[in-house]
């Protein structure tokens, strides 16, 4: 059996060397079993800094993403955290680590991957992360107003409805861009509801559906 733990070590290694300064961004992607999170078919590349397949032509991120966006939305404990596109549910469990998990809602266009998620973070500690199938465009209402609230998918912009839902002050992170080019966007909501931007580099997500 593969030792996760050495494997799971040497990359938050890499991404210490790498562009993660944040030690307690660190710290979450070493506590959190990303083998767990990846299919059967791909569990001996989960460590690898690569995404990878899980389903309905979705991607578990690269562990590097994941990180960076963490480091970004500057995740304190504590903070009510909308996650639109909850894939497998790594992100997220990456996100517990930092907030608590009882503080992150989560929406997954997809039923399969929803329940599937669902179970996983239950499995791995993290069952207090509230899941459910849905359109993420419209972020979760019911639990709003959020601190902060980021995509793990592309949209051409920020949802409005997700903007509505996060407080004056609270961050917003997204890949915002098109099919092929994409920016890593972070936004904080001023008092009457616009956005201040920041573009942080290309890259390349999924669509959100």
């Amino acid at each position: 059996m593969p030792d996760w733990a050495r494997a799971r070590t040497e990359l938050v290694d890499r991404l210490r060397e790498g562009r993660v300064d944040d030690e307690r961004v660190l710290e979450a992607m070493e506590a959190v079993p990303r083998h767990r999170f990846v299919p059967e078919e791909y569990r001996t590349d989960a460590y690898r800094d690569r995404p990878l397949p899980i389903g309905r032509d979705q991607t578990i991120s690269a562990p590097h993403m994941v990180a960076i966006m963490a480091e970004l939305l500057d995740l304190q404990r504590g903070d009510r955290v909308l996650e639109v596109g909850t894939g497998c549910g790594y992100h997220a469990a990456v996100t517990a680590e930092l907030v608590g998990s009882a503080d992150i809602y989560t929406v997954e266009y997809h039923d399969e991957l929803a329940r599937r998620a669902r179970e996983t973070l239950a499995e791995t500690g993290y069952g207090d992360v509230s899941v459910r199938a849905g359109d993420g465009r419209q972020g979760w209402p019911e639990y709003a107003s959020y601190d902060r609230a980021y995509l793990t998918c592309a949209a051409s912009k920020f949802p409005s409805a997700v903007v509505e839902q996060v407080r004056p002050g609270g961050l917003l992170l997204a890949p915002v861009g098109g099919q092929r080019r994409q920016t890593l966007v972070r936004a904080r909501r001023r008092p009457d509801g616009s956005l201040a931007r920041e573009d942080h580099g290309a890259v390349r997500f999924v669509r959100l559906q």
